[in-house]
């Protein structure tokens, strides 16, 4: 493989995942890794992508669309979900946060009995309404186009409203150092209240979400008590998550 064709090969990747790891590509395209980390240099060095601890990341600071989100790592989030599914006994008050991950946990919840379930995204409610006598609480606020969710302020501010007992809330990216990011301020506001809302926070994401940042801050990190994802980290995040008192666990498709 030509050098030109490479480096369009890793720039095509990161328009489907938004960040790869140099491991990742040495497996996908068969060259070394010092070739792979001269290759993303040169890309950098063009401004076509950033160089990350370990890999590259997208230049865009949009997220990808739902559609296309919920044709990637779909056995891996459902794995992510089922295990989320069982810090969540009947009875209990739930938020779930809108995405592909959250919704496979929604449906993971689906035999539980009793549920109060506090939630932005429509296809969630309709998972857990009008079922084993759940209460389904849907946030008002501006549709997000091509999300089937509600986001901005009227969301935050009636979702400020309600405590639960867990929240699970979706990952768009955590650097080394542990720092939780998102797309837009609407989204990280709404999620960090999702995480002050609960005596448990849960943060459920796939490995593509790590290394990486997605722009603006998503406050209360120090709260959260559980990550589920389904690889293991990187020793620096996982350091730094062991020293927060996080537990991580691991869910394997």
């Amino acid at each position: 493989m030509l050098a030109e064709e490479r480096r369009n090969r890793i720039l095509e990747v990161l328009k489907e995942k938004r960040f790869v790891s140099v491991n990742e590509l040495h497996d996908a395209l068969r060259v070394s890794r010092e070739t792979i980390r001269r290759d993303i240099n040169r890309l950098a060095s063009e401004s076509r992508l950033i160089k990350t601890h370990g890999g590259a990341q997208s230049m865009s600071r949009e997220e990808p669309a739902f559609s296309e989100r919920m044709s990637v790592n779909l056995e891996a989030k459902r794995a992510i979900a089922g295990r989320a599914a069982d810090l969540v006994p009947d009875n209990a008050t739930v938020i779930i946060d809108s995405g592909t991950t959250c919704l496979f946990t929604a449906e993971a919840l689906m035999e539980r009995r009793n549920l109060t379930v506090i939630t932005n995204d429509i296809h969630v409610a309709g998972k857990l309404a009008d079922r084993n006598d759940n209460r389904v609480l849907m946030l008002g606020g501006e549709l997000v186009s091509g999300e089937s969710a509600t986001m901005g302020r009227d969301t935050t501010t009636m979702l400020a409203n309600y405590f639960a007992d867990v929240a699970f809330i979706g990952i768009s990216a955590i650097s080394d150092d542990g720092v939780l990011s998102d797309y837009t301020r609407e989204a990280a506001a709404m999620r960090a209240t999702m995480i002050e809302q609960a005596r448990t926070p849960v943060l459920v994401g796939d490995h593509d979400k790590f290394g990486w940042t997605a722009g603006m801050r998503v406050d209360g990190m120090e709260r959260v008590r559980h990550l589920v994802t389904d690889r293991k980290l990187q020793p620096e995040l996982a350091a730094h998550l062991k020293r927060t008192g996080i537990e991580v666990v691991i869910a394997r498709a």
